[in-house]
């Protein structure tokens, strides 16, 4: 008797108001060997019977169990794994770079500290002198919500740049509040735009609405691997980095490892939310190709330092400028009775086109009007000008294409119900 027969009478004997005999089976897969049962609660509860693996193998599947989210590898998007292994090397290499700082602080503040004690005062002046920093980061917030990767990375420069400060304030001890002042202000910018990132960053791996177990674990992770980094950091400041001479070349070693294992995370990490470079990809491989990217395939392919470059294939499109620095008020309505019912303008010549949204426009609007422009460039390519003509036989292109435009990039994941520019200027009539 297989178990859904089993399952069936259970039900049926538990409808029928008798005690329902236990449904129970065994499964044997790679040395392991697991008890299935459901309980009269309806629950299942799973009962490790035997396992003979070799050690290691027990010790890989109980970190997995206690790190990575629950059903990992088919709970979680494309990039999950390397994301977190740069993740771990990421905290390993900034906590022991901290630990030096700390160090070298209190060296410069006249004191000798042990490692031990570098590590508990690291707390302190982390917390207390950050502040300034907070709120001078935390007007970014739309920024940051467009450019998540870009802001990460810029995030750890900061965080290097005011830890670097530190580790040099003993060389110029009548300057310490200056240097320590400073190096806890880019300290605080960074841990404001670390935080704020997250949050986009997480998401773009939950595959099954698992944001809080995505979130939970990975907090798990960084907290692992900065006790790991503390230890390592204690290790050098007892040993090789005992003197300033040995920090000037440890610290740069660490904070390359630091700033190349953030990189690598954000070039793993497949963000599916619509910004003006990611439309500007997806636009240009849909005209060149005839199919629509996934994020998986554009994340390597994304401009991390220079994400607002023009892309000719995608109609040289600008996103961000003011409308009133983009179009004259004797163009504005010949513009709106070319693009009628549209939440979009478009202004300039083939090579630069400026797009201003209307307040409420959505992914779908600047996905309509980037792929006008393009169009639009591809049509007067031979004379630079941007003519209503022009325009109406690119707005009708696009109006052909856009209903399987838009159900594959629904169909690959994207969210185009928001189009995140980071600027602010849009406009409403």
């Amino acid at each position: 008797m297989d178990f859904l027969e089993k399952l069936k009478i259970w039900k049926k004997a538990e409808k029928e108001g008798e005690e329902a005999p236990p449904v129970l089976w065994f499964e044997t897969s790679a040395s392991v060997c697991r008890r299935f049962q459901f309980e009269s609660t309806s629950q299942l509860s799973v009962t490790l019977v035997g396992d003979s693996r070799p050690l290691h193998h027990r010790i890989v599947e109980s970190f997995l169990n206690k790190f990575f989210p629950s059903g990992y590898p088919y709970s979680v998007n494309e990039g999950y794994l390397r994301y977190t292994q740069f993740r771990a090397l990421q905290h390993t290499a900034s906590a022991a770079l901290s630990v030096l700082s700390t160090q070298s602080l209190l060296f410069a503040a006249g004191l000798r500290p042990t490692p031990a004690q570098a590590t508990a005062v690291s707390w302190i002046l982390k917390d207390g002198m950050q502040h300034l920093g907070n709120i001078i980061c935390s007007n970014l917030g739309t920024k940051m919500d467009s450019e998540p990767k870009r802001w990460r990375i810029l995030a750890d420069v900061l965080y290097d740049l005011g830890t670097g400060l530190e580790v040099l304030s003993p060389l110029c001890p009548h300057l310490f509040l200056e240097m320590a002042g400073l190096g806890n202000l880019a300290k605080g910018m960074a841990v404001v735009a670390s935080r704020a990132t997250r949050l986009p960053i997480y998401s773009s791996f939950a595959k099954e609405g698992n944001l809080s177990d995505l979130f939970a674990r990975g907090e798990a992770i960084s907290t692992l691997f900065n006790v790991v980094g503390i230890g390592v950091g204690i290790q050098l400041a007892s040993t090789i980095c005992a003197s300033l001479q040995g920090k000037l070349i440890v610290g740069p070693l660490l904070s390359i490892i630091h700033i190349y294992s953030v990189s690598e995370q954000m070039r793993a990490t497949p963000i599916n939310t619509l910004n003006p470079q990611r439309t500007a990809m997806i636009v240009a491989d849909f005209l060149k190709a005839g199919n629509v990217s996934s994020p998986a395939d554009l994340r390597y392919r994304e401009d991390l330092v220079f994400p607002r470059k023009l892309i000719e294939d995608a109609g040289n499109v600008k996103v961000g400028r003011a409308l009133n620095k983009v179009i004259k008020p004797s163009r504005l309505l010949e513009l709106k009775q070319v693009f009628p019912g549209e939440k979009f303008l478009l202004n300039g010549d083939t090579r630069c086109i400026d797009m201003v949204l209307e307040q409420d426009a959505i992914g779908e609007d600047a996905l309509r009007g980037w792929l006008v422009a393009a169009y639009a460039v591809q049509i007067g390519k031979s004379s630079h000008e941007l003519s209503n003509s022009t325009l109406l036989q690119a707005y009708e292109k696009m109006n052909e294409v856009f209903p399987m435009f838009l159900k594959e990039l629904e169909c690959k994941g994207w969210h185009t119900d928001r189009f995140l520019d980071g600027s602010g200027n849009r406009f409403a009539f």
